[in-house]
């Protein structure tokens, strides 16, 4: 891995500092130079993938890829540069690797929009064998994630040689109804983007990245002033909202179950390896993610485990709510659900420890301002009279303890924008009034 991320920094030093350094324009044009001469990988034509596909009786391997994002850099790296460990599997695929999704067939392309490296395979057909890319595999290193990348190639190869046997089996993993054909069908991204890339101009700026994806359509529900729905508002929800942790280098191991979560109820244990979820094989923890956004507000599902070597089947309850479980304050999305919902407050959930502190009880709303945004639509908390500090107790009725994310579910399906919602908040020891606009 050092080799081949020190061999990566030589032929590209442009795109390995490009956050450093700003230019996300010689980032994208440097990564075009090198993947139109790759032999490899079809470049942003995803038709002439699924065409060789059914040429030659591979499966397809769809990376999508943000250029100028740091994140995900060294495996993305590992990934073009192959090594001992991919180039086997590699050879065995089509490969397409998209820079942007301008225009790409949502009806088709479904995944987690806000992360910065995904991957998707599929059958020549067009049939979805699985799905990779998580928070959690983002945050673990370089290692780590090229094993569990290996692994997800692996376990979708293996269902490409059952194919169509199993093809019941994968028909969960299937994309599912969705209000627009491609991301510049959406009113807010039809202003300023067409299908193509501005290769002869400002590039990047002509770039229609994933995460607009899920802030467009979060955009088109509050324009038309309806509830933005559970699945937009929580999309992709991890594993850890149900009570699992995953082991990031491995399709679908128990790491760890949380008490009193859904996941032990079901009798879920570390050490389970997940063999099939609400009947869905898995090539990697994305496709517990997909199982789960596709899931509604309560659920009862089949949880296949292999534990100790034996097979067992265990039944999963989701209750009403399970969903707002969710945290969402890393993800992309956050930032402009922030803005819709919050005017830009950066809200945070006092522990126990520090509503002790404070003389606050543990069961209320404490949602202390770690931060206020300055500019545009992300100013209007700030301009509304809200400040660095504050501890939010009361919004539009609420009192009870919720997360951010869940304070945004609120507010993106009660309120809409041009209304102003009631809050209370603790300043210096009082409670003050304030009017949160909504957006």
């Amino acid at each position: 891995m050092k080799r081949t991320l020190l061999l990566s920094a030589a032929l590209f030093p442009t795109l390995l500092t490009a956050e450093a350094v700003k230019d996300r324009e010689g980032a994208v044009r440097a990564d075009k130079a090198r993947m139109e001469a790759d032999k490899r990988w079809a470049y942003n034509d995803l038709d002439s993938g699924f065409r060789q596909a059914k040429l030659t009786g591979k499966p397809v391997l769809v990376v999508m890829r943000c250029v100028p994002c740091l994140s995900c850099m060294g495996l993305d790296t590992a990934v073009l540069m192959e090594g001992e460990e991919l180039s086997p599997l590699l050879d065995q695929f089509v490969c397409v690797r998209v820079i942007n999704a301008n225009a790409l067939d949502l009806t088709r392309f479904q995944f987690d929009f806000d992360l910065s490296f995904s991957t998707l395979f599929f059958n020549g057909d067009g049939t979805v064998y699985g799905r990779y890319g998580s928070w959690t595999h983002q945050k673990n290193s370089a290692d780590q994630t090229l094993t569990g990348y290996k692994r997800a190639l692996e376990a979708a190869l293996a269902l490409h040689r059952a194919y169509p046997g199993n093809k019941a089996a994968l028909a969960g993993k299937q994309p599912g109804p969705i209000p627009y054909v491609s991301p510049i069908d959406m009113p807010k991204l039809a202003e300023r983007y067409t299908r193509e890339l501005a290769w002869d101009g400002k590039v990047v700026q002509s770039c229609v990245h994933c995460h607009m994806i899920g802030d467009a359509l979060r955009a088109s529900f509050r324009d038309q002033k309806k509830p933005v729905p559970d699945e937009w508002v929580y999309p992709m929800p991890a594993p850890e909202t149900i009570g699992l942790t995953l082991v990031p280098d491995q399709p679908a191991t128990i790491a760890a179950v949380q008490g009193g979560s859904a996941a032990e109820k079901a009798g879920l244990q570390a050490g389970d390896v997940i063999t099939a979820f609400a009947d869905q094989p898995p090539v990697s923890p994305a496709d517990i993610a997909w199982a789960l956004h596709r899931t509604g507000e309560s659920a009862r599902y089949e949880v296949q485990v292999s534990r100790a070597g034996k097979a067992q089947t265990l039944t999963l309850d989701l209750p009403v709510g399970w969903r707002k479980m969710t945290d969402n304050s890393g993800r992309v999305g956050a930032w402009s659900m922030r803005g819709m919902a919050a005017g830009g407050l950066n809200l945070v959930d006092l522990t126990d420890k520090e509503r002790r502190q404070r003389g606050l009880g543990l069961d209320g709303m404490a949602l202390w301002v770690k931060g206020l945004g300055m500019y545009g639509m992300h100013a209007a908390a700030k301009k509304a009279g809200f400040e660095k500090e504050d501890v939010l107790i009361e919004v539009a009725g609420h009192r009870n303890r919720m997360s951010e994310s869940r304070l945004h579910g609120h507010l993106l399906q009660e309120h809409f924008q041009g209304q102003k919602v009631p809050v209370k908040v603790l300043r210096g020891g009082k409670t003050v009034d304030l009017q949160l606009p909504m957006q």
